[in-house]
């Protein structure tokens, strides 16, 4: 066969073989990449498991203890991923926003809107100046770090000491004070960064009014497409109640919403919030029945705690120990300043809301020094961090500084919060509380119980004996249930009225639910407004 006839098929088998080679070595690769995430879920969910099953364990936060283990795995060189900061920004972040936005009541926000924005835009501001005077003039960093650091860690991540305040039962309006200012300072901080990284390079200048004009350009567009797709899922769950479909559309708001802002140049840290803002508030009230408002909950619950799990472990298994030790003058120097600017952001931005808003109760400096200490920085701040571009000759010193703060803040801050709070005398009666409405619950059910023994021995379906024995012991389980909720009312004065705003609220949900029901049959169009919310207040 003359070699031009066979130089072809032999080109061909060598194209075949090379392509089958590369397909089998990215297989190879992705089934490494499987391995490392199911290592890595594994790892992460036993580990949270773990901390909720071992009674002494359950005085540290889970996302804390994760943190440990994965800096354990860090000094033993056990890496499980390579953490990427866009895994953390577009896969991790929009399912930790919507959670929280989900479960903030908006009357709350509302109350408190005023020290929350302060919080989150000039805190920022706040916080920025700060590093950047000190790590410039006291550390000798240069502006770039200086910026890149400060925008960093201008974002609050206090996941840990929320949870802790939940827990404990913490004053409602101290969760929504830390909640509500991370949720907006997110966002806030991201836009920050994205200004101030063309100024570190170089490439834009600064400019007051430009920077005013592109932030308020990033949120703008942020919000609007948050409310447009938090509306429109809203109004389009009103017409169909499948809890699993209202579930699924949540889950893709979360994450649309947050791509498509981005897209369009605006915040997708903001839209998501708005979005789940609405959901939680608005649509959810409108558009689901109590049971799918219970089945979506539980379902953000648990992906806030999944994503969590993985999140803080991973931070946990990134750090690099001989980066810490090399910048170890610039960490300290930077945990003083941002705790100093802090202090200041907190108590005087406290002192002007209470000043302007004298119809809210002020902010109690017990309360301030729990936001000071509580700001804790975490996921964010590292995922800015690892963003920077490796053409700048500082990101290593702007990783090693951020991550050694945000170790501080974690591990300082987040394992001493607790005891601040008790020496506060802040601690709430939350355990109490649950017991309290678990017997109330209780006598609920034994009542119910009760009218189905009368409704069963009336009709004779029972020999009347044995029925009259059963309702007797029935009877005996409620008197003493009675008498116990009588002893916790009498040590516990509040619980009475706990319970009543807990009747209210049930009336209040019984009542919208009502109004839902009208509107998906279609025999109503709008939204009314609580009949009740006024009547039962007077």
């Amino acid at each position: 066969m003359p070699l031009d006839s066979v130089l072809p098929h032999y080109h061909g088998f060598l194209a075949t073989a090379a392509a089958a080679a590369e397909m089998a070595m990215e297989n190879d690769v992705i089934e490494e990449n499987l391995r490392q995430f199911l290592l890595v879920l594994s790892v992460s969910l036993g580990v949270a498991t773990l901390s909720r099953v071992v009674s002494w364990l359950r005085n540290i936060p889970y996302t804390l203890l994760l943190l440990l283990v994965g800096l354990g795995l860090a000094v033993l060189n056990v890496r499980l991923v390579n953490l990427s900061p866009e895994l953390i920004l577009f896969i991790f972040l929009p399912p930790l926003l919507f959670e929280a936005a989900w479960n903030i009541k908006w009357s709350n926000l509302k109350r408190d809107w005023v020290p929350i924005v302060l919080y989150a835009i000039i805190g920022v501001v706040i916080c920025i100046g700060a590093l950047l005077w000190g790590l410039v003039n006291v550390a000798g960093a240069s502006l770039a770090t200086a910026l890149l650091v400060g925008a960093s860690l201008s974002a609050t991540d206090p996941v840990s000491v929320v949870a802790l305040f939940r827990e404990l039962g913490v004053n409602k309006r101290l969760t929504t004070l830390m909640e509500g200012e991370s949720l907006f300072n997110d966002g806030v901080a991201v836009v920050a960064f994205n200004l101030v990284l063309g100024i570190a390079l170089g490439v834009e200048q600064f400019d007051l009014s430009v920077t005013i004009a592109q932030f308020l350009v990033f949120t703008g567009i942020g919000a609007s497409v948050g409310a447009l797709i938090g509306f429109g899922i809203s109004f389009l769950t009103q017409r169909f109640d499948l809890p699993l479909v209202e579930q699924s559309l949540t889950l893709v708001s979360a994450y649309g919403t947050y791509i498509v802002a981005e897209e369009l140049g605006g915040s997708g840290v903001i839209a998501v919030v708005t979005t789940a803002l609405i959901l939680g508030n608005f649509g959810s009230r409108i558009g689901m029945n109590p049971r799918t408002r219970l089945v979506v909950s539980e379902f953000w619950e648990f992906l806030a705690f999944f994503v969590n799990s993985i999140v803080f472990l991973l931070i946990g298994d990134q750090v690099q120990f001989s980066s810490l030790s090399n910048y170890t003058d610039s960490i300290a120097i930077a945990i003083a300043t941002m705790l100093l600017a802090r202090l200041v952001s907190v108590f005087g931005l406290s002192f002007f809301s209470n000043m302007i808003t004298p119809d809210n109760e002020d902010i109690s400096w017990q309360g301030q020094t729990v936001l000071w200490w509580g700001g804790l920085r975490g996921s964010v701040s590292v995922a800015l961090a690892l963003s920077v571009p490796a053409a700048l000759a500082e990101r290593e010193e702007i990783i090693a500084t951020v991550f050694g703060v945000m170790l501080f803040t974690l591990l300082v801050q987040g394992l001493t919060t607790k005891p601040l709070l008790e020496s506060l005398n802040l601690l709430g009666d939350q355990p109490l509380r649950q017991k309290y409405m678990q017997g109330i619950a209780r006598r609920v059910a034994l009542n119910r119980v009760i009218s189905r023994l009368k409704e069963l021995i009336e009709r004779q379906e029972v020999d009347s004996e044995f029925g009259r024995y059963q309702l007797a012991l029935v009877e005996g389980q409620i008197d003493k249930l009675q008498e116990e909720m009588q002893t916790m009312q009498a040590t516990n004065p509040d619980l009475q009225a706990f319970a009543a705003e807990q009747i209210k609220e049930e009336l209040l949900a019984i009542e919208s639910d009502t109004y839902a029901e009208f509107i998906r049959a279609g025999q109503i169009k709008d939204e009314l407004a609580p009949l009740l919310q006024d009547v039962l207040t007077d």
